[in-house]
């Protein structure tokens, strides 16, 4: 019934209420039509204003200027232009003119100008607008460039010929080789392919002779005839058999030559393009199966000291990546498939031939590069050539008496790295060739680098990819080239692979640090690191910020696996060692920081001190607290140490982070003090959980005190930056604290060896330090989102709750009663409280009608109401026991002596200057 009462009346308010608001907005919209109208009676009057008509005679009245918006020359307003001359002069003009010479006669009234047409927005002068700068080119990718490459070919030049040459190769290879199998030439074979040969010299000499007035059908043409000639030799070998295979390759290696001498002549690079091909081809198209590799090799020796011959005079660099691609392409072919370690002593010196040969030609290369660029190297042989030469050293061991021992490889890396820095050595006393210096500086020290892993273990690919790729990235990116770039991405990448590919091998590491394992994770994490701050530097950050967690993911990787598999079985469950880990990943990633600001490189320091947060709880539940066990003193210990230096390099960087890092620090050493200091109970027989309580948030206490009262030495080290996290800290740690005080409040408390008092005890004197303190920050600068007075009425409410708290623990403790939900249903508690209550409402309204508060008399009034309240709703049910008697009487009492002190409120007056 009472619901329905109450629903009725709510019914009403909004039936009476919606009348009122069409009312309101009824007298709105009249209001607004009146406004409406006379802006509309303003706007007609001035329209229909117009400037004077007629003068007095003889007097000339100036006339009004129109507005700047609407002013115009004659020429460009259409309406001026159709006047007469003399009334489509300006007004300014016409006032710098002098008045006509007096005839006697009375001029006629000039008539007024018409009105000028009002500003649209077609005939209101804009500003021009500045022109748009043009965009840059965006870069083209690899595949944009080889189409554009080819499209170039098929569309620029002697384009028919180029074409016709080539479908004439292919048709003489298909006439030639259908006729060999259907017979139907009766001619002889050998004159078959003499006319072809002699028909080919002819074009060539042809070509040759016209090399200066059609130099494009010319080098063409020659092109042709020598593949021809070439034809000819492969037919009379393979398809005939009218030669040996030795006259016939050597008969291919004179027209190779023939061909490259040509193109050197001619400065034709295409020219030189097709005989390299073809010299590289011929072996494989002549080859017998002997698998005479020594021939082979010896036979490439010569090719490639040809392309070092022409990389003296001409910067080819397709013909020097051919070559390379070829060389060691069908290299490792032949030792994938044909080696055997017994060839290992006809083989080695060939590799190092093409070695000497690779690292000669960069140099020719930026030799023959102008002085303005040869900061331009040819990065894929830089770093291309030591990558695949070394991995086909590698493998040139495997199975050969070297097998044995990973010394000789490793000096092998060693010798390496001496040789590139001898180079970059040399080559830093030169002008203009800083980059290749540079570049062979980064290979020494790679190579050095991977010396260390190859003496304890054969996995070398892993590391030799992630270093070469990581200055592949760089090198793309100092000459601002994608596919160096993406090639250096790709092998960082396989080197990944190829490290994880060999995890069953991991179990084999015998030394902590010291292993292969490790050392191969740590290069591609390196790797990562220095291709993050070549991004960095190159303007990217967003491939900067990839790299670098790629780097971060592989540091910490490799640390958690060395965890795992070298620390004893008993410190593998704790978070000493990872303690330890974080803390010193946050230090190097902030001496970084102080050396080359990075934001990542700060999150990375803030994220290391957090941490701590979850180890300290692992570490809790691992040996009770934080600084138990054989690593954990030592853990914090290093926390401390490279927290202070972290928060100093964050400092001397002046980042947006410090003051975040700074706040995250003063978070962890409350809670790592208060698992200590909650854990000390337990281990001293016959101490109350009231201690426990008490000592976990004495810390946190503690950091507030400081914060409010000693922030100096909260704002070491970063002083008065830190300032503006003061009220955040203070506002994080008292939520910390109120969490905690609202917990305190469900526990009994227990002060055992000491006697429970109310108040002075350990639980409850924590309780009221936190409210005492909340009052020193609250109350003298106030609270941004929570107005003053309900700021006071926030707290008073808490202290109420704390005290009815302790009269709930004063009934458990003094009267026995069990600290369960049962303890409210008792008349003892429920008299304490009526009486306790009565007893602060009546304090509350004498004090504040004694001192003219207002405030303070109503909140004695609203208590003493809910005490009455108490009475009638639930002391009733006690009224058959002494206890529920002495709650009504105690009541009564207390009210008879309000209204003998104070019967009445403050007045208002008095109330507002209270407050104010």
């Amino acid at each position: 019934m009472d619901d329905v009462v109450g629903l009725l009346i709510v019914l009403g308010l909004v039936v009476l209420a919606v009348p009122v608001l069409l009312i309101v907005a009824l007298v709105s919209v009249s209001g607004l039509k009146r406004r409406v109208a006379a802006l509309e009676a303003q706007v007609a009057a001035l329209r229909s204003a117009r400037p004077a008509t007629a003068p007095a005679q003889g007097v000339a009245s100036p006339p009004r200027p129109a507005p700047a918006s609407t002013v115009r020359e004659p020429a460009d307003d259409p309406t001026l232009a159709e006047l007469p001359r003399a009334q489509a002069t300006p007004p300014a003009a016409r006032e710098a003119a002098p008045p006509p010479a007096s005839t006697g006669a009375v001029p006629p009234p000039v008539p007024p100008l018409p009105e000028p047409p009002r500003a649209t927005f077609e005939n209101v002068r804009r500003e021009p607008t500045p022109p748009q700068q043009p965009r840059p080119p965006a870069e083209s990718d690899f595949a944009t460039l080889a189409l554009r490459t080819v499209k170039r070919w098929f569309t620029v030049g002697n384009v028919p010929v180029k074409i016709g040459v080539l479908v004439l190769f292919a048709g003489v290879a298909a006439l030639l080789k259908y006729a060999a199998d259907q017979g139907w030439l009766t001619v002889p074979p050998e004159l078959r392919l003499a006319g072809i040969a002699a028909a080919a010299l002819g074009a060539l000499v042809f070509a040759w002779r016209k090399r200066e007035s059609n130099r494009t059908f010319a080098l063409s043409l020659q092109g042709g005839a020598i593949g021809v000639l070439m034809l000819v030799v492969f037919a009379a070998f393979k398809i005939f058999a009218l030669m040996p295979a030795g006259a016939a390759f050597a008969l291919s290696i004179v027209l190779v030559a023939g061909a490259g001498m040509l193109a050197v002549l001619q400065d034709a690079k295409a020219l030189a393009v097709f005989a390299l091909l073809a010299g590289f081809l011929a072996p494989i198209w002549l080859s017998t199966g002997s698998g005479n590799h020594v021939a082979l090799f010896s036979y490439y020796a010569v090719l490639n000291a040809a392309i070092v011959g022409i990389a003296w005079h001409k910067s080819w660099r397709v013909l020097n990546l051919l070559g390379f691609a070829f060389t060691f392409g069908i290299g490792t072919a032949w030792g994938a498939f044909d080696y055997v370690p017994e060839k290992y002593a006809s083989t080695q010196p060939f590799l190092a031939l093409f070695f000497v040969f690779y690292l000669l030609i960069p140099l020719l290369f930026a030799r023959r590069q102008p002085a303005s660029r040869r900061d331009f190297i040819d990065g894929c042989l830089v770093f291309g050539m030591p990558l695949v030469a070394f991995s086909l050293q590698a493998a040139l061991m495997q199975g050969s008496t070297f097998d044995e021992s990973r010394m000789p490889l490793a000096f092998c890396a060693l010798g390496l790295g001496v040789l590139y820095a001898a180079l970059a050595w040399s080559l830093r006393r030169r002008e203009n060739f800083d980059v290749l210096a540079q570049a062979y500086a980064l290979l020494a020290v790679g190579f050095a680098t991977l010396a260390v892993p190859l003496a304890l273990s054969a996995r070398a690919t892993a590391s030799v990819f992630a270093l070469e790729g990581a200055a592949l990235a760089w090198l793309g990116l100092r000459q601002q080239r994608l596919l160096p770039q993406i090639s250096g991405a790709g092998l960082q990448l396989a080197a990944a692979v190829a490290l994880l590919l060999v995890v069953d091998a991991w179990r084999f590491d015998e030394v902590a640090l010291a292993n292969p394992t490790f050392m191969g994770a740590l290069l591609i994490a390196l790797a990562g690191f220095a291709s993050a701050w070549a991004y960095r530097a190159g303007g990217k950050p967003g491939f900067a910020l990839a790299y670098y967690l790629w780097g971060l993911a592989w540091w910490c990787g490799a640390a958690l696996r060395e965890f795992d598999q070298f620390l004893p079985p008993a410190w593998r469950a704790d978070a000493d060692a990872l303690l330890m880990f974080v803390a010193l990943t946050g230090w190097l990633a902030a001496e970084a920081h102080r050396r080359r600001p990075a934001t990542a490189l700060a999150w990375t320091t803030l994220a290391a001190l957090a941490l701590a947060f979850p180890l300290a709880l692992w570490q809790t539940g691992a040996h009770q607290h934080p600084f138990a066990g054989l690593l954990g003193a030592w853990s914090w210990l290093a926390y401390a140490v490279f927290g202070i230096r972290s928060l100093q390099c964050l400092r001397d960087s002046e980042h947006r982070l410090a003051g975040a890092a700074q706040f995250v620090w003063w978070l962890v050493w409350p809670l790592a003090a208060s698992l200590l200091l909650g854990w000390l109970p337990d281990r001293i027989d016959g101490m109350g959980q009231g201690w426990q309580l008490a000592l976990m948030a004495l810390p946190w206490l503690a950091t507030v005190a400081m914060a409010l009262f000693r922030w100096r030495w909260i704002s070491a080290p970063l002083g008065e930056r830190f300032d503006g996290w003061r009220n955040v800290l203070l506002g994080v740690l008292f939520a910390v604290l109120s969490l905690w005080w609202l917990g305190a409040l469900f526990s009994a408390g227990d002060a055992s060896p000491l006697p429970w008092l109310p108040v002075l005890n350990p639980m409850e004197l924590a309780q009221l330090g936190v409210l005492v303190l909340a009052l020193c920050w609250l109350l003298p600068q106030g609270h941004p989102g929570i107005p003053r007075p309900s700021l006071i009425v926030l707290l008073a409410a808490v202290a109420f709750v704390w005290v009815t708290s302790v009269v709930l623990h004063a009934v458990h403790h003094w009267g026995g009663v069990p600290w369960d939900g049962r303890l409210l249903s008792t008349s003892l508690a429920q008299t304490s409280l009526t009486v306790v209550w009565s007893v602060l409402g009546v304090l509350g309204w004498v004090i504040g009608s004694r001192r003219g508060q207002r405030m303070l008399w109503l909140a004695g009034a609203v208590l003493m109401a809910v005490v009455l309240a108490k009475l009638v709703l639930v002391d009733r049910q006690h009224l058959g026991n002494l206890l529920g008697i002495g709650s009504f009487i105690a009541y009564g009492l207390l009210c008879t002596v309000v209204g003998y002190l104070a019967p009445a409120p403050p007045r208002q007056q008095d109330s507002e200057e209270s407050v104010a």
